[in-house]
């Protein structure tokens, strides 16, 4: 995420909390955090088109964020994706690598990794 323009993450994460966290942490360090509830509504309010970054929970209810890497893709958007869990599983980071996420990141975020993934974009 190379430019001058202050850039923008999508944070897709149907934890209130957590997303924003993630937003008050990424605008600490000068980066916009845009939040949403569910792929559902990133898609629904067009986060593709302004998102320099997205940063997805893997489970969510609704669309997974796997299901949201394929449809992004599929629909020509190539904005790096981070995928994020709970749930530590080689299948299912296998999976979202091999659909194009760059990056798996297990939950509870280490911060300091979180920004260095975001910053190599």
């Amino acid at each position: 995420m190379s430019g001058s323009r202050t850039k923008i993450v999508a944070i897709i994460d149907d934890d209130r909390n957590l997303r924003l966290a993630v937003q008050d942490l990424l605008e600490a360090v000068g980066i916009i955090g845009e939040a949403y509830e569910s792929a559902e509504d990133f898609l629904s309010r067009e986060g593709f088109r302004t998102a320099d970054c997205i940063l997805t929970d893997l489970r969510m209810p609704g669309m997974s964020g796997l299901e949201l890497l394929r449809t992004l893709r599929k629909h020509g958007h190539k904005q790096p994706v981070l995928v994020m869990t709970s749930y530590a599983d080689s299948d299912a980071e296998a999976a979202a690598l091999k659909d194009g996420a760059l990056a798996f990141l297990s939950k509870p975020l280490n911060s300091d990794r979180l920004i260095s993934s975001i910053r190599q974009l």
